[in-house]
């Protein structure tokens, strides 16, 4: 049987890692894909440095990506160039051309998936993702078709390697923030422009994806709550490990009875969670289904060969299916079309959670009497105080409190009540608190 042609459309870190992958286990993946996959062309703008990454393999190089979406020999175009603007226009010419895709593109998919799924529904052809979320991690697979059985109560993850590896800094050396993303920087672990990575909106266009699959709805990055770590303090991260909790950016996507939750924002989880001691740039997700329970994945979230290995993943899987009925393949968001849900996405004023709150206090008497009064007035419990011992001549003090599950809108009115006093001194520092049990 004839070779699948693949054609690369970008051949930097995940395209590059993608070449030299196929090419080394090219007979483990003929083994498996029945038929070998092939790289035959690759567009980089640099026709130099393409020549020079792939050697000299017989491969057509170019710097006009359309000129492999119209080469009828291709078969799959794989898109690695990243952004939304030109990868959608190649995406969709590669879908009319007839041409199955694989892409790791998250940012893509999360604002304009739901016009390329359509589009590659209605021509017959696979849209394959694998490593827009979580690099090397099968976390799509897993939620697509291992947990197929399950009804998907809720997905938590450590899904940006960046912001993972500055807040275990932050919390193992006590620097703040500023100071370790100048390290990460350096390291190569963040962007020159780090904002889509530590403001949290790499997160949310991977949940995006991920609950988009879990709950059978489409995909609404645009409703997505999205908070990012720039903000968050070295105080905070040392009293959550006093209480007995770490802080993660995580990504969390959970069904209510009134909507689904889509949000990103830092959280404490309790460190007897594995998701808890996840360090470094490493990912992982944790996923809770009415039949299987509790499931964790873990690995690297990036990196060139990490996402290599899901990206020929996508290209095994479609070519054991090139030619099979579309119609029995397995749907882009794992549930049929016409299965598919209008359930809304919660805005977050309608999310339940539990809270930290630090208050910077006068330290006096009928201070911490009068701020429980406000939580209770809100019908809000308190699981916990912690109040920082004053210095010898300070009349002001930290305190900490950690609340029992509500309803964040009913906690915004309590924090602006609390902000009024006027032994309140500083604005007040809240991050939810997931437990995750």
């Amino acid at each position: 049987m004839k070779a699948i042609k693949v054609g690369l459309l970008g051949i930097g870190t995940v395209g590059s890692g993608t070449f030299h992958v196929l090419r080394r286990n090219q007979a483990e993946i003929k083994g498996r894909a029945g038929r070998g996959i092939e790289v035959t062309m690759v567009c980089r703008r640099d026709l130099a440095q393409a020549r020079q990454i792939v050697g000299d393999a017989d491969v057509v190089v170019t710097a006009d990506p359309f000129e492999i979406i119209r080469n009828p020999e291709i078969d799959i175009v794989v898109e690695t160039i990243g952004g939304c603007d030109l990868a959608r226009s190649l995406v969709l010419e590669a879908i009319a051309q007839g041409k199955h895709v694989v892409t790791a593109n998250k940012a893509l998919l999360a604002v304009h998936g739901t016009e390329i799924f359509a589009a590659a529904r209605a021509k017959g052809v696979m849209v394959a993702f694998e490593a827009a979320v979580a690099g090397g991690i099968p976390i799509i697979k897993a939620l697509r078709e291992g947990l197929t059985a399950n009804r998907i109560e809720w997905i938590a993850g450590i899904i940006n390697g960046t912001t993972n590896f500055i807040l275990s800094e932050m919390r193992s050396k006590g620097l703040d923030f500023a100071t370790v993303l100048k390290e990460a920087q350096r390291l190569g672990y963040a962007e020159a422009d780090p904002t889509f990575d530590v403001e949290g909106v790499d997160a949310a266009h991977k949940l995006t994806l991920m609950s988009a699959i879990a709950f059978g709805v489409p995909v609404q990055f645009d409703k997505a709550h999205v908070e990012g770590i720039s903000q968050l303090q070295a105080a905070d991260i040392k009293y959550a490990e006093q209480l007995g909790y770490r802080i993660k950016l995580l990504g969390l996507t959970r069904r209510r009875d009134t909507g689904i939750e889509l949000r990103v924002h830092p959280t404490l989880v309790p460190m007897s969670r594995l998701i808890a001691n996840v360090e470094g740039a490493m990912n992982a997700v944790v996923v809770q289904g009415d039949a299987v329970g509790t499931t964790l994945y873990y690995g690297k979230g990036a990196g060139a060969e990490p996402t290599a290995s899901a990206v020929i993943a996508d290209l095994v899987d479609i070519t054991r299916l090139h030619t099979a009925d579309p119609d029995h393949r397995v749907p882009h968001l794992a549930f049929q079309p016409d299965a598919m849900s209008d359930t809304a996405i919660l805005p977050m004023a309608e999310v339940l959670t539990s809270y930290y709150l630090r208050l910077r206090v006068a330290d006096e008497a009928g201070v911490l009497s009068r701020i429980t009064t406000i939580l209770a007035e809100h019908d809000i419990s308190i699981d916990a105080v912690l109040q920082r011992e004053s210095n010898e001549g300070e009349r002001q003090t930290d305190l900490i409190i950690l609340t029992h599950e509500t309803q964040e809108g009913r906690m915004n009115r309590a924090l602006a009540q609390m902000q009024g006093l006027n032994t309140v001194l500083a604005p007040i520092v809240r991050l939810r608190k997931e437990e995750l049990a």
